[in-house]
């Protein structure tokens, strides 16, 4: 018997989907996994994305056959509300480093600061931190960080999308950040502060959305821990059709098994355009399969996920 065969065999059966996790300050984005994965009774639980300790808020976690759907959703647009303090530089670009550089002089007046974060609008480019989980030549960043050293990294292309200023108290300004998947907001932080010519750093951040999960659809470690205690962590899933957002097709019970077996299907009229991608439901309303339209209306799957196991 295989490790895979051995641990499903070990699982305790349920229903795939997505738990959205109010992630605690503290908490890394494994925390949540393993959490997850004792509540749950399952080993297949994964997160969409990490989300830094410092910060709190959405942490989409697939379950289940949901994990097959990961790269369907990744990528997604975030939204941040976060707190800058203009002054002080650190480390790490946030409020867990150590100081590098105090501005000794006047902070920048509201109609300065509004200014400048205009200028980030649009397609910009980030220097990933050293303290992050990108790899260089195969070592996380912060493994690297840790030891003292600093190598090169490339900046890379990222996309913000709205930078609103919510408040300003010097030296703290509250934001609100819609951005691309990959934005580092500890980065926007610290370009923010050296543009102004005082330097900055992140001193809070919680993400309210990413992708298709937004803050209304989490919940507390404190409220899972008291539905897994009552056996009704399940019910807070978000069903992966749902979290899809792709348009639906219905399927019969001999085109779901021919689906899952690999095979594939005459598209049904109106054509569909190649390239497109539907969900395919199993006549009980449950995701099969991702399907992909191809040339000569054929349906082909791009992912199959296996029927739900019945509970004992």
């Amino acid at each position: 018997m295989s490790r895979r065969t051995r641990r499903r065999a070990n699982e305790r059966p349920g229903p795939a989907g997505f738990l959205v996790v109010d992630k605690p300050r503290g908490w890394t984005s494994h925390d949540a996994v393993e959490a997850a994965r004792r509540w749950l009774g399952t080993p297949r639980v994964g997160h969409l994305g990490t989300l830094d300790p410092l910060a709190t808020g959405v942490l989409p976690l697939a379950v289940r056959e949901a994990t097959k759907l990961a790269p369907f959703l990744q990528g997604g647009a975030k939204s941040y509300a976060g707190t800058i303090r203009l002054g002080e530089e650190t480390d790490t670009l946030d409020a867990e480093g150590r100081t590098l550089r105090r501005h000794e002089g006047a902070l920048p007046t509201e109609d300065l600061v509004e200014a400048a974060l205009a200028r980030f609008l649009g397609e910009i480019l980030q220097e990933p931190p050293m303290y992050s989980a990108v790899k260089h030549h195969g070592v996380p960043l912060h493994r690297l960080a840790r030891q003292g050293r600093v190598v090169e990294r490339a900046a890379k292309s990222v996309r913000i999308d709205r930078l609103l200023l919510r408040r300003y108290a010097p030296p703290d300004l509250d934001v609100e950040v819609d951005c691309s998947a990959g934005t580092y907001v500890r980065v926007l932080a610290q370009d923010l502060g050296r543009s102004l010519g005082c330097g900055a750093h992140l001193l809070g951040l919680r993400r309210t959305r990413s992708g298709p999960f937004s803050i209304e659809h989490a919940y507390d470690e404190a409220r899972l821990a008291e539905a897994a205690e009552r056996g009704e962590l399940e019910s807070l899933l978000v069903p992966a059709v749902n979290a899809l957002g792709l348009a639906a097709l219905r399927l019969s019970a001999e085109e779901a098994k021919r689906i899952q077996h690999g095979g594939d299907l005459l598209a049904p009229e109106p054509p569909l355009v190649p390239g497109s991608q539907l969900a395919a439901l199993d006549p009980a309303g449950e995701l099969v399969a991702i399907l992909e339209v191809q040339p000569g209306r054929r349906l082909r799957p791009l992912r199959v996920l296996a029927p739900v196991a019945p509970r004992p």
